[in-house]
Protein backbone atom coordinates (compact mmCIF):
# COMPACT_ATOMS: atom_id res chain seq x y z
CA UNK A 1 0.00 0.00 0.00
CA UNK A 2 1.30 3.43 -0.89
CA UNK A 3 1.63 5.72 2.10
CA UNK A 4 -0.25 9.08 2.03
CA UNK A 5 3.11 10.87 2.26
CA UNK A 6 4.52 9.01 -0.75
CA UNK A 7 1.39 9.70 -2.74
CA UNK A 8 1.55 13.37 -1.83
CA UNK A 9 5.23 13.62 -2.81
CA UNK A 10 4.45 12.02 -6.13
CA UNK A 11 1.58 14.37 -6.83
CA UNK A 12 3.26 17.63 -5.83
CA UNK A 13 5.53 18.92 -8.65
CA UNK A 14 8.98 20.17 -7.69
CA UNK A 15 9.58 23.92 -7.60
CA UNK A 16 10.11 25.37 -11.07
CA UNK A 17 13.58 26.65 -10.24
CA UNK A 18 14.74 23.15 -9.29
CA UNK A 19 13.94 21.61 -12.66
CA UNK A 20 17.03 21.49 -14.90
CA UNK A 21 16.48 23.18 -18.24
CA UNK A 22 16.00 20.93 -21.22
CA UNK A 23 19.20 20.64 -23.25
CA UNK A 24 19.34 22.67 -26.42
CA UNK A 25 18.87 20.44 -29.45
CA UNK A 26 22.07 19.92 -31.41
CA UNK A 27 22.30 21.90 -34.64
CA UNK A 28 22.73 20.02 -37.87
CA UNK A 29 25.51 21.16 -40.18
CA UNK A 30 23.36 23.52 -42.24
CA UNK A 31 21.93 25.18 -39.13
CA UNK A 32 25.39 25.44 -37.61
CA UNK A 33 26.78 27.12 -40.71
CA UNK A 34 23.87 29.55 -40.80
CA UNK A 35 24.47 30.46 -37.16
CA UNK A 36 28.18 31.03 -37.74
CA UNK A 37 27.42 33.24 -40.74
CA UNK A 38 25.03 35.22 -38.56
CA UNK A 39 27.84 35.98 -36.13
CA UNK A 40 26.71 33.70 -33.28
CA UNK A 41 29.76 33.38 -31.00
CA UNK A 42 28.59 30.13 -29.41
CA UNK A 43 28.01 28.66 -32.88
CA UNK A 44 31.59 29.57 -33.81
CA UNK A 45 32.80 27.58 -30.80
CA UNK A 46 30.59 24.67 -31.79
CA UNK A 47 31.88 24.89 -35.37
CA UNK A 48 35.45 24.70 -34.07
CA UNK A 49 34.65 21.64 -31.97
CA UNK A 50 32.75 20.06 -34.87
CA UNK A 51 35.57 20.45 -37.40
CA UNK A 52 38.79 20.34 -35.41
CA UNK A 53 39.16 16.56 -35.87
CA UNK A 54 39.00 16.87 -39.66
CA UNK A 55 41.44 19.77 -39.66
CA UNK A 56 43.90 17.95 -37.39
CA UNK A 57 43.77 14.74 -39.43
CA UNK A 58 44.30 16.60 -42.70
CA UNK A 59 47.26 18.59 -41.37
CA UNK A 60 48.80 15.42 -39.93
CA UNK A 61 48.34 13.47 -43.16
CA UNK A 62 50.00 16.14 -45.29
CA UNK A 63 52.69 17.46 -42.93
CA UNK A 64 53.38 14.47 -40.69
CA UNK A 65 52.80 14.09 -36.97
CA UNK A 66 55.90 15.88 -35.79
CA UNK A 67 56.01 18.92 -38.03
CA UNK A 68 56.96 21.98 -36.00
CA UNK A 69 54.53 24.20 -37.93
CA UNK A 70 51.49 21.92 -37.52
CA UNK A 71 49.87 24.04 -34.79
CA UNK A 72 50.33 27.28 -36.71
CA UNK A 73 49.00 25.71 -39.91
CA UNK A 74 45.99 24.39 -37.99
CA UNK A 75 45.19 27.90 -36.77
CA UNK A 76 45.58 29.28 -40.29
CA UNK A 77 43.20 26.60 -41.53
CA UNK A 78 40.51 27.69 -39.07
CA UNK A 79 40.98 31.32 -40.09
CA UNK A 80 40.58 30.33 -43.74
CA UNK A 81 37.48 28.27 -42.95
CA UNK A 82 35.83 31.26 -41.30
CA UNK A 83 36.93 33.60 -44.09
CA UNK A 84 35.49 31.34 -46.81
CA UNK A 85 32.42 30.01 -45.03
CA UNK A 86 30.16 32.41 -46.95
CA UNK A 87 31.18 30.71 -50.19
CA UNK A 88 30.31 27.20 -49.03
CA UNK A 89 26.93 26.29 -50.50
CA UNK A 90 26.61 22.78 -49.09
CA UNK A 91 27.10 20.98 -52.40
CA UNK A 92 29.36 18.47 -50.63
CA UNK A 93 29.54 17.17 -47.04
CA UNK A 94 30.93 19.61 -44.49
CA UNK A 95 33.83 17.30 -43.65
CA UNK A 96 34.89 17.14 -47.30
CA UNK A 97 34.83 20.92 -47.63
CA UNK A 98 36.83 21.36 -44.40
CA UNK A 99 39.41 18.83 -45.59
CA UNK A 100 39.84 20.59 -48.95
CA UNK A 101 40.18 24.06 -47.41
CA UNK A 102 42.69 22.74 -44.86
CA UNK A 103 44.70 20.97 -47.53
CA UNK A 104 44.77 24.20 -49.54
CA UNK A 105 46.27 26.02 -46.56
CA UNK A 106 48.88 23.28 -46.09
CA UNK A 107 49.69 23.39 -49.79
CA UNK A 108 50.25 27.15 -49.69
CA UNK A 109 52.47 26.88 -46.63
CA UNK A 110 54.67 24.18 -48.12
CA UNK A 111 55.03 26.07 -51.38
CA UNK A 112 55.95 29.16 -49.39
CA UNK A 113 58.74 27.28 -47.68
CA UNK A 114 60.09 26.11 -51.05
CA UNK A 115 61.05 22.80 -49.48
CA UNK A 116 59.41 20.26 -51.74
CA UNK A 117 60.71 17.31 -49.76
CA UNK A 118 58.64 18.45 -46.81
CA UNK A 119 55.69 17.15 -48.77
CA UNK A 120 56.83 13.56 -48.47
CA UNK A 121 57.71 13.37 -44.77
CA UNK A 122 54.34 11.86 -43.81
CA UNK A 123 54.64 8.86 -46.16
CA UNK A 124 57.19 6.74 -44.25
CA UNK A 125 55.50 7.39 -40.93
CA UNK A 126 52.11 6.20 -42.16
CA UNK A 127 53.11 3.46 -44.54
CA UNK A 128 55.56 1.65 -42.25
CA UNK A 129 53.07 1.66 -39.40
CA UNK A 130 50.51 0.03 -41.65
CA UNK A 131 52.64 -2.47 -43.54
CA UNK A 132 55.72 -3.72 -41.69
CA UNK A 133 55.46 -7.24 -40.27
CA UNK A 134 59.05 -7.96 -39.28
CA UNK A 135 62.14 -5.92 -38.49
CA UNK A 136 63.79 -7.04 -41.71
CA UNK A 137 60.78 -6.10 -43.83
CA UNK A 138 60.63 -2.80 -41.96
CA UNK A 139 64.17 -1.94 -43.04
CA UNK A 140 63.49 -2.98 -46.63
CA UNK A 141 60.33 -0.91 -46.74
CA UNK A 142 62.02 2.15 -45.23
CA UNK A 143 64.76 1.93 -47.86
CA UNK A 144 62.15 1.63 -50.61
CA UNK A 145 60.27 4.67 -49.32
CA UNK A 146 63.48 6.67 -49.13
CA UNK A 147 64.15 5.84 -52.76
CA UNK A 148 60.59 6.71 -53.77
CA UNK A 149 61.05 10.07 -52.04
CA UNK A 150 64.23 10.68 -53.99
CA UNK A 151 62.42 9.97 -57.26
CA UNK A 152 59.49 12.18 -56.31
CA UNK A 153 61.79 15.04 -55.33
CA UNK A 154 63.17 15.08 -58.88
CA UNK A 155 59.73 15.44 -60.45
CA UNK A 156 58.09 18.81 -61.00
CA UNK A 157 56.63 19.82 -57.61
CA UNK A 158 53.16 20.52 -59.02
CA UNK A 159 52.96 17.07 -60.57
CA UNK A 160 54.29 15.45 -57.39
CA UNK A 161 51.67 17.27 -55.32
CA UNK A 162 48.89 16.25 -57.68
CA UNK A 163 50.01 12.61 -57.75
CA UNK A 164 50.21 12.40 -53.96
CA UNK A 165 47.00 14.28 -53.24
CA UNK A 166 45.06 12.09 -55.67
CA UNK A 167 46.71 8.65 -55.59
CA UNK A 168 48.04 8.60 -52.02
CA UNK A 169 45.71 10.83 -50.00
CA UNK A 170 42.52 10.09 -51.93
CA UNK A 171 41.27 13.54 -52.98
CA UNK A 172 39.27 13.52 -56.20
CA UNK A 173 40.32 15.65 -59.17
CA UNK A 174 37.89 18.47 -58.39
CA UNK A 175 39.24 18.65 -54.83
CA UNK A 176 42.85 18.53 -56.05
CA UNK A 177 42.10 21.38 -58.44
CA UNK A 178 40.62 23.43 -55.59
CA UNK A 179 43.56 22.69 -53.29
CA UNK A 180 46.20 23.57 -55.86
CA UNK A 181 44.33 26.50 -57.41
CA UNK A 182 44.08 25.24 -60.99
CA UNK A 183 41.32 24.01 -63.30
CA UNK A 184 40.18 20.41 -63.23
CA UNK A 185 41.68 19.95 -66.70
CA UNK A 186 45.05 21.20 -65.49
CA UNK A 187 44.89 18.91 -62.44
CA UNK A 188 44.06 15.98 -64.75
CA UNK A 189 47.04 16.81 -66.96
CA UNK A 190 49.38 17.07 -63.97
CA UNK A 191 48.10 13.76 -62.60
CA UNK A 192 48.58 11.89 -65.86
CA UNK A 193 52.07 13.26 -66.39
CA UNK A 194 53.09 12.88 -62.76
CA UNK A 195 51.79 9.32 -62.51
CA UNK A 196 53.53 8.35 -65.75
CA UNK A 197 56.83 9.83 -64.61
CA UNK A 198 56.62 8.13 -61.20
CA UNK A 199 55.98 4.77 -62.84
CA UNK A 200 58.80 5.29 -65.33
CA UNK A 201 61.27 6.19 -62.60
CA UNK A 202 60.31 3.17 -60.52
CA UNK A 203 60.61 0.89 -63.55
CA UNK A 204 64.14 2.23 -64.16
CA UNK A 205 65.11 1.29 -60.58
CA UNK A 206 65.08 -2.56 -60.72
CA UNK A 207 65.48 -3.16 -56.99
CA UNK A 208 62.76 -0.68 -56.10
CA UNK A 209 60.50 -2.08 -58.85
CA UNK A 210 60.93 -5.54 -57.33
CA UNK A 211 59.98 -4.32 -53.86
CA UNK A 212 56.91 -2.51 -55.19
CA UNK A 213 55.85 -5.62 -57.11
CA UNK A 214 56.23 -7.75 -53.97
CA UNK A 215 54.15 -5.30 -51.92
CA UNK A 216 51.41 -5.17 -54.58
CA UNK A 217 51.37 -8.97 -54.77
CA UNK A 218 51.04 -9.24 -50.99
CA UNK A 219 48.16 -6.74 -51.03
CA UNK A 220 46.39 -8.68 -53.79
CA UNK A 221 46.56 -11.89 -51.74
CA UNK A 222 44.83 -10.29 -48.73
Amino acid sequence: MTSPLAARLRLVPPPADSVPPAPEPALDDSELLAAVRAGDASAATTFHDRTRGVVARTVTRLLGRHDSDAEDVTQLAFIELINTIERFRGDCPLDAWVSVITARVVYKQIRRRRLERKLFCAIPEQAVTLTHATAKRDLVFRDALRRVQEHLSRIDANRSWTFLLHDVYGYDLKEVASITGVSVAAAQSRLVRGRREVHERIAEDPELAGIVADVCHAEDER
